[in-house]
């Protein structure tokens, strides 16, 4: 068959997929020329070609910068607590609902632990705040007027560990449903034959089920170290403020700040780039380590 042909046979596909790689060329690909003002003293009122070249100059500022360093600790340090707490908590959630035997009940919790997904960050940090905030649902109930015994929204030392929760609360499901697809491939006779030797729960979890599904947690993990440094933009954004900028500063939003809100583009592209380069060494070099170990990867 032509190429010409597949064209012809594919063409409502093609089409059905035409917005998605239009979007993906206009803001992710086209909108990669856009780095050269990490490079420049750029002025949006003369254009990138008006603007005078600073050369290394932005990079120079932005390594001597102390809020940029302790941004990226914070950014590193949310990240590690977002793997280490949340990649496992799908495994062990999908497989409670792939032990249940009963269709309709896996159907129901599946699909509730999937909503939350489609709820935007603004009604999630708002649910969080009615609930744990000073004035919330939690303090109304056990408070003692104006006492709060639970001291969450506002609270530094809380910032971190109540941007994981949120994070499992609103995405678990999210990853549930993958791994429970890679769950629903593993062959029931591999179990059985492992039962049969005496294997128990944890052993057939060890020998069997994490083997099967290994390729679909490495790849999870690589495309999760090349967030690594992308912890949940709106999420942070909007609680940025109640937290205050030493504890809920990431890189994100030192560069929307630096840039956008006091005009400092080219510091902020410079940021911006440091970031992508850190993530796409950490994505191709997690990749070649999944090639050692005998798995994929991303790619080939």
């Amino acid at each position: 068959m032509t190429h010409l042909a597949r064209l012809r046979r594919d063409r409502a596909l093609i089409l059905l997929m035409a917005p998605g790689i239009a979007y993906f060329l206009v803001f992710h690909y086209v909108a990669m020329f856009a780095n050269v003002i990490a490079f420049k003293e750029y002025v949006p009122f003369v254009g990138v070609g008006g603007s005078a070249w600073a050369g290394l100059g932005n990079f120079q500022a932005l390594l001597g910068d102390a809020g940029f360093w302790a941004a990226a600790l914070n950014t590193v340090l949310l990240s590690l607590l977002q793997i280490v707490f949340f990649f496992p908590l799908p495994v062990a959630l999908a497989m409670l609902l792939h032990s249940v035997t009963r269709g309709g009940v896996r159907k129901f919790v599946q699909s509730v632990v999937y909503l939350p997904h489609f709820v935007s960050w603004v009604i999630v940090v708002a649910l969080f705040q009615q609930v744990l905030g000073g004035a919330g649902l939690l303090n109304g109930l056990f408070g003692d007027g104006n006492a709060h015994l639970i001291d969450v929204i506002g609270n530094p030392d809380a910032f971190k560990p109540l941007m994981v929760v949120e994070l499992v609360w609103k995405d678990c499901g999210w990853v549930t449903i993958i791994i429970l697809a890679a769950l629903h491939n593993v062959d029931d006779g591999l179990y059985e034959a492992a039962a049969i030797d005496g294997a128990g729960p944890w052993r057939r979890f060890w020998h069997v089920t994490l083997p099967s599904i290994r390729a679909v947690l490495v790849l999870l993990l690589i495309l999760r170290l090349g967030d690594v440094l992308t912890v949940g933009f709106e999420q942070i954004l909007l609680q940025r403020d109640a937290f205050g900028a030493d504890a809920a500063e990431v890189i994100d939003t030192f560069v929307y700040y630096q840039g956008i809100v006091q005009g400092n583009w080219g510091f902020a592209a410079a940021a911006a780039l440091f970031k992508g380069l850190v993530g796409a060494v950490l994505v191709f070099s997690a990749n070649k380590i999944a090639h050692r170990l005998g798995e994929q990867g991303v790619y080939r």
